[in-house]
């Protein structure tokens, strides 16, 4: 029989012994087998610590960026291999594209957050905070890579998605990881693990696969490393009150299954559109991927005048859904992904019969197209009715993880989002509504009980994403029976696996430790003008004081002309009793202005290509008539940049810290001005 083995240590290794079975979702035929037993679960994580993680936190966030998206391009050279490898799961065309495709769409939208960063290992994290009235002491807060390893144990629905888009953020964050899929369904992580491994792209211990139980692992886990959980809940609360996760204070991310909800506005109602998308939306959620989502839709709460049109049409629409072999084009729902699956998803719905009805599809029989559908995991998407949904609790305390939804009544709004929290709190919710008033009372209402919430109407239907869908630089999780944890999330994902330290200091030290320029650092000042030097040339610190600038009356008039800026505070007639300001002001944009004519080298060409942007610029003191106003000007921060065309000049981002500063020495405005500087020709 073919095993489906692990990749430990540098090399593919099958586990000892008959391990377990993996069948054919459609057919019922055995694929493989797969084993850990006899693995050394500690000299496994020991590699990733001793030999993954060195080789990537010793690369900057740029070149890790561009590592995951040489890995992206790479495995979309392979997707028909993965796409044949998926079918056996059970899933259709366009559920496995959800899943390798929208995978390996994490890894290029993490690439691309790289821009976001510096060209350092580290980063700081927010903004300075001055401790000291001089100046002399400031603190603040910077963001270095663990030392550790990310565990990643993940669930059988999304064997690829699951991966990476995990391991997007701790690769970009500087930190290996372990990955173990759900053994059922874990022969197809293995093929895509295949690919990673044979393009040599990451470094030696970067990724290491188990596919099989994790056997002793989590025993081996210390501080510096993080755990992540995607599964049931009570498997994920199991795994987090293990000795060594507690005794180690470990980071435990846990995204469990919860019963997600969809809210039909009271404003809504047959030949809206948005009562199309409405019925749209349940239908996808129930059929793709055979409802087996972590976000499908489980409870469906309708006006109560409105149940008996609801059922009806979304019993049409799940009558159109083609159950049967996926690798036939006219199917859109195929199996569950194991026998295993289908009975632990009828026993779920027997407990719910209890205060429910099922009000289509059958629990005993399905038809099927091009398949046996006794020897394939193939079921009915079943709609049931819960109409006193108050008294019947089972609905909101028992999932079917599979094709099924219960269809509720709600009288109000109110009542709607009662309901809503009745779940305890789930990854999403969506509420289906043309009324602003209505979408904002549930948000408001019920938002603090879900991970992400989905307003859906028409104004967003060609572009929304859908209900089941989350987003690389979202925050994908939710409170309570959801997990509490927060996966993905842009920047704040990658900051999951970085320990935030504080720092205090002298502005020259905090400068040196995080080699960004911090204000009241010592300015590196020389004869040279920072404009005239290459971006190689530039070093963090290298400053310019300029010669001062009397600020005239006429000055402000001309500039109110040339502008067309003719707020009252700028005019001299003004008379300026009851106003902040004593008499005619400089405006704001004028200084800033003249503060580019004093530090701007204008006169000869240089390394210099563009000036693009200015950010946080603040005025903090009026200027009037008579003020002298120089600029200190200093090199606060460098970012390289990769050639987008071979034809492309070698240049960088140079961020500059304006200081504009009159003539009692007090500081009149700050900005931070963004040039675009030309490298040395090599």
């Amino acid at each position: 029989m073919l095993t489906t083995d692990n990749y430990i240590l540098g090399r593919w290794i099958a586990g000892d012994g008959e391990g377990q079975a993996l069948y054919n979702a459609v057919t019922g035929s055995v694929i493989s087998k797969a084993s850990t037993k006899g693995l050394d679960f500690a000299s496994i994580l020991d590699y990733a610590r001793t030999k993954g993680n060195p080789a990537l936190r010793k690369m900057s966030f740029h070149e890790r960026g561009l590592m995951i998206r040489a890995l992206a391009i790479h495995l979309r050279e392979h997707l028909d291999e993965f796409y044949r490898v998926s079918y056996q799961t059970g899933a259709t065309k366009a559920d496995s594209w959800v899943d390798i495709e929208g995978g390996i769409g994490n890894l290029f939208s993490y690439a691309s957050l790289r821009r976001k960063f510096p060209d350092t290992p580290y980063c700081l994290d927010g903004e300075h905070h001055q401790l000291g009235k001089a100046n002399t002491f400031i603190g603040h807060h910077l963001l270095i890579p663990k030392e550790g390893v990310a565990v990643h144990i993940n669930a059988f629905n999304f064997p690829v998605w699951g991966m990476l888009e995990k391991i997007a953020v701790n690769l970009l964050a500087g930190m290996p990881a372990v990955v173990k899929p759900a053994t059922v369904t874990s022969y197809l992580t293995e093929a895509v693990v295949k690919q990673i491994a044979a393009s040599g792209i990451l470094p030696d211990g970067a990724l290491q696969l188990i596919c099989g139980s994790a056997g002793d692992m989590l025993t081996h886990v210390g501080s510096q490393d993080v755990v992540t959980f995607t599964g049931s809940a009570s498997t994920g609360l199991m795994l987090k009150s293990g000795k060594s996760i507690l005794e180690e204070n470990v980071p435990f991310t846990m995204e469990a299954d919860s019963l997600n909800c969809i809210v039909l506005g009271e404003d809504v109602v047959p030949g809206m559109p948005e009562w199309d998308l409405f019925i749209k939306e349940v239908r996808k959620e129930m059929t793709t991927k055979c409802g087996q989502k972590c976000t499908a839709i489980r409870r469906i709460f309708v006006p109560e005048n409105k149940i008996e049109e609801v059922q009806i049409a979304l019993g049409k629409a799940l009558a159109q859904t083609v159950i049967g072999n996926p690798l036939n084009e006219k199917v859109r729902m195929g199996s569950l992904a194991g026998e295993t699956q289908r009975r632990e998803v009828k026993e779920q719905v027997q407990k719910l019969l209890a205060s429910s009805q099922i009000i289509y599809g059958s629990l005993d029989s399905v038809e099927v197209v091009d398949a046996d559908a006794g020897t394939g995991a193939f079921m009915s998407p079943l709609l049931l009715l819960n109409e006193h949904p108050f008294t019947g609790k089972e609905v909101h305390e028992v999932e079917a993880f599979g094709p099924v939804s219960t269809l509720m009544p709600y009288t109000s709004m109110d009542e709607a989002i009662a309901l809503a929290k009745m779940g305890k709190g789930s990854l999403v919710s969506s509420i289906v509504t043309a009324d602003k008033n209505i979408a904002k009372e549930y948000v408001l209402g019920a938002g603090m009980y879900h991970g992400r919430i989905l307003i859906l109407n028409e104004q967003c239907a060609k572009e929304n994403t859908g209900h089941g869908s989350p987003l690389p630089l979202l925050v994908h999780g939710g409170p309570g029976r959801a997990g509490g944890g927060e996966e993905m999330g842009g920047i704040r994902g990658v900051k999951h696996y970085m320990q935030r330290v504080a720092i205090q200091g002298s502005p020259d030290m905090i400068t040196a430790v995080s080699n960004v320029y911090q204000p009241g650092a010592t300015g590196n000042t020389g004869t040279i003008h920072p404009f005239k030097k290459y971006f190689e040339e530039l070093v963090i610190g290298d400053q310019l004081v300029t010669e001062k600038r009397l600020i005239t009356s006429e000055d402000i008039d001309r500039f109110a002309d040339l502008s067309g800026d003719h707020f009252y505070a700028h005019l001299t007639e003004t008379d300026f009793t009851g106003t902040m300001f004593e008499k005619q002001v400089a405006h704001g944009y004028f200084i800033m202005s003249a503060a580019a004519g004093l530090f701007v080298d204008s006169y000869e060409k240089n390394p210099v290509l563009l000036n693009y942007g200015i950010d946080e610029l603040r005025f903090t003191k009026p200027v009037y008539p008579g003020a002298e106003i120089h600029i200190r000007f200093t090199c606060k921060e460098k970012i390289s940049q990769e050639k987008k065309e071979p034809t492309d000049i070698d240049k960088g981002i140079v961020k500059w810290l304006v200081e504009m500063i009159d003539e009692t020495d007090e500081i009149v405005g700050v900005a931070t001005i963004l040039t675009m500087v030309a490298m040395q020709v090599r």
